[in-house]
């Protein structure tokens, strides 16, 4: 079956359940651990503000601190009208995974059943009928104390390609228990889309009273497209999570299955598509796990067009824009700057800023941009001030520079900053200590009243050179409040965040962030970068 063929009548233009596991599924990524009030806020933030349909948020009997986890999304869940919308992984032990999960105010839980002969034998060491039997002993149990079961047939794939008459059998009886959904798992990414297209569609045809879900992994890179197969069949849902987290290569990606849902098949989803950057980042944040920049949808360069013919062809008439347009997702399209850079790169750059130059000095500055983009430079939109500084000798818009700065460590003793700065054309000096030698820089800097509201900071890189010596250069890269970036090099990690700082304070002292600021939409919170 093509991907854009033809859908099943009963299922044209029929809503899509969309299960969020990244709590659940996500977090068996190698190194994500995510505490319980992080937990909570990202539960919140799924159901209402991205609008899935549902979040899978813990594993039974897990830990102590799992089921205080889950009691305190609870917490929250039920007055919020979201209490059926929590659901937890269960295990088939009769009593001890319903008492858990319910022990914590929960009432949906998702059983992890045997998908195929090969795990039913191998790991429970049982056959089907004595696995069927515990699995009915436990979901009746879970009736007589109030909760719905949907049942995961774990490593189903397998199942469907080696052992098809196990996997008829046990569905057989699921359809004839008190089971809400049915979860066909490519526990291990190993389908094709013709797979799925096979397997689904008989199952569909067997057994068409059952809600059949799909999840599926990313091993082969195919999780996004066996999902647009799989709704493009009628399954009733599809179970993703943010930033395609989950072990080995990952579960399929929120953002990826909800905009390849909209543009191709006649299935639809309740999800806010604006909202998933700011989720995106939000788990990227409490996970650790940072997403790669030309990551689809949600990365920081995918609305970045490089070339000069693209930023040439979007100004005569968006000739390189698609249905994946930015403002769709309530971000921005960016024209970047180097050695690729045209005129019109250039043009919407300093249009954004509201910057006018005359043809000589535009001509001028896009030279010096191509040459810093030779020396692989990254240029952006807010350098563009300092370069035309530095590059036309424009007059001194910027106010604040460190002229000297003197910081002290020892292994025992705080360390010490001794500053002496000028502002509006007067010297300053102060001294302050800080837990470590950029804070002591700080607390000299807020000690001299400059009458300047300094940003909160909101994070701080530091990249050296793979391979570098002890002499490499360091970047520092900061990110405060109010959508400013600000980087800087130098020899020493300390003092390329004080010139990060620097070239913070004159840009909010000039006010050019509040051009930038003005053009960032508050969804995607785009952020400003500054070069040395």
């Amino acid at each position: 079956m093509s991907n854009s063929g033809p859908m099943p009548d009963a299922t044209r233009r029929m809503p899509i359940a969309i299960m969020d596991t990244t709590l659940r599924d996500g977090e068996q990524t190698h190194g994500v651990s995510i505490p319980g009030h992080e937990k909570r806020i990202i539960a919140e933030r799924l159901l209402s503000e991205v609008k899935v349909d549902r979040v899978e948020v813990a594993s039974c009997r897990v830990s102590r601190g799992e089921q205080e986890s889950l009691a305190r999304i609870m917490e929250w869940a039920e007055p919020a009208g979201f209490g059926d919308q929590i659901e937890v992984l269960s295990f088939v032990d009769h009593m001890s995974s319903v008492d858990w999960l319910t022990g914590a105010g929960c009432r949906r839980m998702n059983l992890l059943t045997k998908g195929s002969l090969h795990h039913c034998e191998k790991q429970l060491r049982k056959t089907l009928p004595e696995h069927l039997a515990d699995i009915e002993k436990t979901i009746r149990y879970g009736c007589e104390k109030g909760v719905t079961t949907s049942i995961y047939m774990e490593d189903w794939s397998n199942g469907a390609i080696n052992s098809p008459e196990y996997v008829y059998e046990a569905i057989r009886h699921y359809v004839e228990w008190p089971v809400d959904r049915i979860h066909l798992c490519d526990t291990l990414g190993i389908l094709s889309t013709d797979q799925v297209q096979r397997f689904v569609s008989d199952l569909r045809e067997r057994f068409p009273q059952a809600r059949f879900e799909f999840h599926c992994h990313n091993d082969y890179g195919l999780a996004t497209a066996n999902c647009l197969i799989a709704a493009q069949l009628g399954v009733a849902g599809l179970h993703v999570t943010v930033n395609g987290l989950g072990e080995r290569a990952g579960n399929a990606s929120l953002a990826e299955v909800i905009t390849v849902l909209r543009d191709h098949s006649q299935r639809d989803t309740m999800v806010d598509e604006t909202k998933l950057k700011e989720i995106s980042r939000l788990v990227e944040a409490f996970s650790g796990k940072r997403i790669s920049a030309n990551a689809p949808i949600v990365g920081n360069d995918v609305f970045t067009q490089t070339a000069g013919i693209h930023a040439d062809g979007d100004k005569k008439g968006n000739l390189y824009e698609s249905r994946l347009s930015p403002a769709r997702f309530g971000r921005d399209r960016v024209y970047a700057l180097g050695k690729l850079s045209g005129r019109s790169n250039l043009d919407f750059n300093l249009d954004k800023l509201g910057l006018t130059l005359s043809p000589d000095d535009r001509k001028v500055l896009l030279e010096k941009i191509v040459d810093l983009g030779d020396k692989k430079s990254i240029v952006t939109t807010e350098d563009l001030p300092f370069l035309i500084m530095d590059t036309l000798s424009a007059p001194d818009r910027f106010t604040f520079s460190v002229l000297e700065c003197v910081i002290t460590t020892t292994l025992s003793m705080k360390p010490a900053a001794n500053i002496k700065v000028r502002f509006n054309d007067h010297e300053y000096e102060a001294i302050a200590m800080g837990n470590g030698g950029y804070d002591a820089f700080m607390n000299a800097l807020r000690s001299l009243n400059l009458g300047l509201e300094l940003p909160r900071l909101l994070d701080f890189e530091i990249h050296i050179p793979p391979g570098g010596s002890t002499d490499a250069l360091v970047e520092a890269t900061i990110t405060w409040e109010g959508n400013i970036k600000t980087r800087a090099v130098s020899s020493d990690q300390v003092l390329a965040a004080v010139k990060a700082t620097e070239r913070m304070i004159n840009l909010i002292s000039s006010g050019m962030h509040r051009s930038l600021s003005t053009e960032a939409v508050s969804t995607d919170k785009v952020m400003v970068e500054s070069l040395t």
